[in-house]
């Protein structure tokens, strides 16, 4: 992937990870150009949102406040991980689940 590529996608990228409205808008204003590296962070975000609503569900069933701040702060650096990825053009994907995003979600961006 060439430089220009990447800066380009680079706003789309960090949008994708601003919740899975945030997703969404990066998904649909990538439709035009197709840009692989906003595609990466698009289903890399949409996989990570979609863990954390699943996860966030199945935690409300302890009402335990030390099990939802673990929550919290765990997918908040996945979160800020992903952010940092797309802030500084690379294709970090996110620990242990990301390769299972980017073959879940292939049909995204191409």
């Amino acid at each position: 992937m060439d430089r220009n590529t990447i800066d380009e996608g680079k706003t789309l990228g960090l949008v994708a990870y601003l919740t899975l409205f945030g997703t969404l808008i990066a998904f649909f204003m990538n439709q035009d150009k197709r840009n692989p590296f906003t595609a990466f962070h698009i289903r890399q975000g949409l996989g990570l949102g979609l863990v954390y609503v699943v996860i966030g569900f199945v935690i409300t069933a302890f009402n335990s406040w030390m099990i939802t701040y673990s929550f919290w702060i765990f997918f908040s650096v996945l979160y800020i991980y992903g952010i940092f990825g797309a802030i500084t053009g690379k294709l970090n994907k996110i620990p242990i689940l990301g390769d299972f995003f980017q073959n879940a979600f292939k049909s995204i961006g191409q």
